[in-house]
């Protein structure tokens, strides 16, 4: 095992007062809430989300990442009826973690998939709440993937084929753990004291960034303690200023109870955030393919698992309202995606081949949406209008975009063919006479709208 150093800690204070030093951010959210965000990340607009752990093994019950929690505080009556019928008495939760062999776990084959939906960047958990860590980390003595159940560095592995495939690496690191006897003795001194923090957390955090270098790091678990329990900016002003991805990393924005919609780098909110209007900072939205969990559960069904027009639809309205979208799989113990998930994201990679150019690396426009239908999106003096119901007698009737005497209008899938229009008043809005309608899984086609204002 390797040792962690939690020597940067000991040092921000000081280094942020070196002398000659320029653009250094310093421990308080003022500072570090003015570092511009890095420019890929709001290009990017798409990632793909991974929720595996131990509790990948028993893999049931709505929400089957907080399987221990659920079972063991709350003894939700069905997990505790699953547990009677399936697993002998005395059973303990930290039984499963051999089971979880990730056998079929290949990440080139996962990263290929990646790549082929259209995703951009992956977050993958590092560390889920029950503290079980998919690296080898030092401070995870026998909860490790490490040294039980897999036997291998997962971070590691999945982080070379990941950007093997030019694909930029997020990791995601819960801040606390349900069960660590560190962490609820800081709970009983009402988070007065930090044992937890300055022998796990922060030595985790240290070296999943100088061991993998990730490009975004995605924190979680903040809920219960103030960030001035998990020392949350003296960390972020450390990784802004002298880590090995000062320059390129993103942070989102859960690092202690009330920080997030309010402090860090982009904006997470809560889980599934839906903004009604254009927010005025840069926010993500997670959402899972399974609606009833994050991890994966054997008993899904297939009616609970987002269909292509519904994850389109989500897609396109984050980022006509400025979002990136991270849509997340819950792989199976054993390493293996389950088809459906595949299939999903492989059909919104070829949606995205045809009409990636109205999500990647554009802004929103000054109009977001017109009759809930069309959503729009601008890439320098290019206007996209996604239309997300084909109109009847082949007429399309856009009020929103303001026509010129340069004015063209072509649909991605037919992209050297120019449509017929008319303007519906003298500069404004457009009549368009559609061409026959191109077959669509993701049930949403794109216009391009060259020489509109």
């Amino acid at each position: 095992m390797r040792p962690t150093c939690i020597l940067p800690f000991m040092c921000i204070t000081f280094l942020m007062w070196i002398p000659g030093c320029t653009a250094r951010y310093e421990a308080n959210w003022g500072s570090l809430d003015a570092r511009p965000l890095p420019r890929w990340f709001d290009e990017a607009k798409f990632g793909i989300f991974v929720h595996w752990g131990v509790f990948s093994v028993p893999g049931f019950g709505q929400y089957s990442e907080w399987f221990w929690q659920r079972w063991h505080s709350e003894k939700q009556a069905e997990l505790v009826k699953f547990m009677k019928k399936n697993y002998p008495p005395g059973f303990k939760y930290t039984d499963f973690a051999p089971e979880f062999r990730a056998e079929f776990f290949d990440p080139e084959i996962w990263a290929d998939i990646f790549k082929a939906s259209g995703a951009r960047y992956v977050v993958f958990t590092s560390k889920h709440h029950e503290g079980f860590t998919n690296w080898p980390s030092a401070v995870s003595w026998n909860w490790n993937s490490m040294d039980v159940g897999p036997h291998r560095d997962l971070v590691g592995d999945l982080a070379a084929a990941v950007r093997k495939r030019s694909l930029h690496l997020g990791l995601y690191h819960s801040l606390y753990e349900w069960y660590n006897p560190l962490y609820l003795l800081d709970k009983a001194s009402g988070f007065q004291s930090q044992k937890f923090v300055a022998s796990k957390t922060l030595p985790e955090l240290v070296d999943l960034v100088t061991t993998y270098k990730p490009d975004l790091i995605w924190s979680d678990g903040d809920w219960e303690a103030p960030d001035t329990y998990w020392n949350s900016t003296q960390f972020l002003a450390w990784l802004y200023n002298d880590s090995p991805v000062k320059d390129v990393v993103v942070t989102n924005d859960r690092w202690g109870k009330g920080c997030y919609c309010k402090h860090g780098g982009y904006y997470n909110c809560a889980d599934r955030y839906t903004p009604g209007q254009l927010p005025d900072h840069k926010w993500e939205k997670c959402q899972s393919l399974d609606t009833r969990s994050w991890g994966y559960r054997r008993d899904m069904k297939l009616s609970e698992v987002m269909n292509l027009p519904s994850i389109v639809k989500d897609l396109v309205y984050v980022v006509a309202m400025g979002g990136n979208y991270l849509l997340n799989i819950g792989p199976m113990a054993d390493g293996m995606i389950a088809p459906v998930f595949e299939e999903r994201l492989r059909d919104l990679g070829a949606w995205l081949g045809i009409n990636g150019e109205a999500i990647y690396a554009t802004k929103p426009w000054r109009v977001q949406m017109e009759n809930s239908t069309v959503w729009y999106t601008v890439k320098h003096n290019t206007v996209h209008a996604i239309i997300l119901h084909w109109p009847s007698k082949q007429i399309l009737q856009l009020t929103a975009p303001r026509v010129t005497g340069a004015t063209k209008v072509t649909l991605m899938d037919y992209p050297d063919v120019l449509l017929k229009w008319e303007p519906l008043t003298p500069t404004a809005g457009l009549r368009i006479v559609m061409p026959a309608m191109p077959t669509s899984l993701g049930n949403a086609w794109c216009l391009k709208l060259e020489g509109v204002v």
